[in-house]
């Protein structure tokens, strides 16, 4: 993946924090530049996480450019501001430095692809530049419909459906973001400011296919979520990066010693943490289970922060009783690798966007436990495809349940035996795979864009 021909379209990506915003982007940089458009993707550093400083340097030189943002004063936020979200607070305020950024690049620019969480400081500035300007939405195509309609409800009920198109997806007050309940919150300022700027935006792309949300693309490009929004072009699932082969890791020799389908990947994603008490309780449950699983811990939001080795989290006799038919590890791994490999069967998720489509093209069904944020309407995207289940009561965030081994155990085992779940994640797969084929729905979304572009 470069950069490309000088004499091609110039398209600047622009993601925001975290890396389920920076992989999709990494992902379309490598789309486009394979459909014989030029990119450069514009970084933003330090980043906050090592995850995100690790994908970076494994880009080309060639592909990156360096954005600056300007010093955001923390002290005008509370201690307790998510970092990720002060981050993208900060990009969205450096809005006024793209014009001078873009005039000098060469060749010119001829559009920008942006991040939905800094929309409304830079579709402005792009328009008042003359420059095309496209929103990546970094979630599923049920968030883009409440993130485009939320801004123009009234208050929503405690305990009532957010409806949308008519009742084409109802979404309950208690799947919402819990941010979104306080009006002053950072997120619900950028979640409103940026649902409202949208049909400014010359297009709307979201990492999506019409086997996963089929009613609510249609819903969206009729005009029956909100008049006026621009297309929104389904260019999912956007396939992984091709790299250069490398060893195998550790935890891909384990899963190389385990028969097919024959295990449970777990995994919370590179934000979600949780407490002590409910890692242990997890931990017993995959204990008592039955199943062979492969687990990925995680304690701290920000993986720098990481401190608690895995004997501190679960006792020092656990990696032992597990040993014959569990793997706990804390490093990063290649997600969509593991997903991938012929011994995994199931994957319990906390339903990140990029996660679920993953999933989806590897066929693997999900046991889906959405922690924060976006995640519990994910998660219903992930029941009503088929692709998975997704025990509703299992707490989340915002509350502080911890859920019980056995019913955790409970749950892994009848997912892990439900035939009828590996069909109908199968069936998911092969839309997938049809998708990302010459001649798919991919391919005609990313030529209709060139067209765009």
């Amino acid at each position: 993946m470069s950069s490309g021909d000088t004499n091609l379209p110039r398209v600047l990506l622009l993601p925001s924090s975290g890396m389920g915003h920076l992989v999709p982007f990494v992902r379309l940089a490598s789309a486009l530049s394979e459909r014989c458009i030029s990119v450069s993707l514009l970084a933003v550093r330090p980043t906050i996480s090592a995850a995100e400083s690790l994908l970076l340097s494994s880009l080309p030189s060639s592909l990156l450019l360096d954005f600056p943002i300007k010093p955001l004063d923390p002290s005008l936020f509370p201690p307790s501001s998510d970092p990720f979200f002060l981050q993208m607070e900060a990009l969205r305020r450096s809005a006024d430095l793209l014009p001078s950024f873009i005039s000098t690049c060469s060749p010119p620019v001829s559009s920008l692809i942006i991040d939905i969480s800094i929309a409304s400081s830079f579709l402005p500035v792009a328009a008042a530049a003359k420059i095309p300007c496209f929103v990546l939405f970094t979630s599923s195509a049920s968030m883009l419909a409440l993130c485009s309609v939320f801004a123009f409800l009234s208050t929503p009920t405690a305990g009532a459906d957010v409806n949308i198109a008519g009742g084409v997806l109802k979404i309950p007050t208690s799947s919402l973001p819990p941010p979104l309940r306080d009006p002053n919150h950072l997120f619900t300022t950028q979640f409103v400011e940026n649902g409202r700027a949208l049909a400014q935006a010359n297009g709307i792309l979201v990492n999506t296919f019409s086997a996963l949300e089929p009613e609510v693309l249609v819903a969206l490009n009729s005009g029956a979520v909100l008049p006026g929004l621009p297309p929104v072009i389904a260019i999912g699932p956007l396939p992984p990066v091709k790299k250069q082969p490398s060893l195998p890791s550790p935890a891909l020799r384990w899963l190389d010693e385990q028969q097919e389908k024959s295990v449970m990947y777990v995994s919370f994603g590179s934000r979600t943490a949780m407490s002590k008490e409910q890692i242990r309780a997890l931990g017993a449950g995959l204990e008592n289970s039955g199943c062979r699983f492969f687990w990925v811990v995680k304690s701290a939001k920000v993986d720098r922060e990481e401190v608690m080795e895995i004997e501190e989290l679960l006792g020092e006799e656990y990696a032992k009783r597990v040993e014959e038919r569990g793997l706990v590890v804390k490093e990063w791994v290649e997600q969509e690798v593991v997903l991938s490999h012929r011994a995994v069967a199931g994957f319990m998720s906390h339903c990140g966007w990029n996660s679920v489509t993953e999933a989806a093209a590897a066929g693997v069904r999900i046991l889906a436990w959405p922690r924060m944020g976006d995640q519990r309407v994910n998660a219903a995207v992930v029941a009503r495809s088929g692709l998975g289940i997704w025990p509703e009561k299992w707490a989340w965030e915002a509350e502080e349940r911890v859920v019980a081994a056995e019913e955790i155990a409970v749950k892994v085992r009848e997912m892990m035996r439900d035939e009828r779940l590996a069909e109908t994640a199968a069936q998911v797969q092969a839309e997938a795979t049809a998708a990302v084929q010459e001649g798919g729905s991919l391919d005609q979304s990313c030529g209709y864009l060139l067209k765009k572009l």
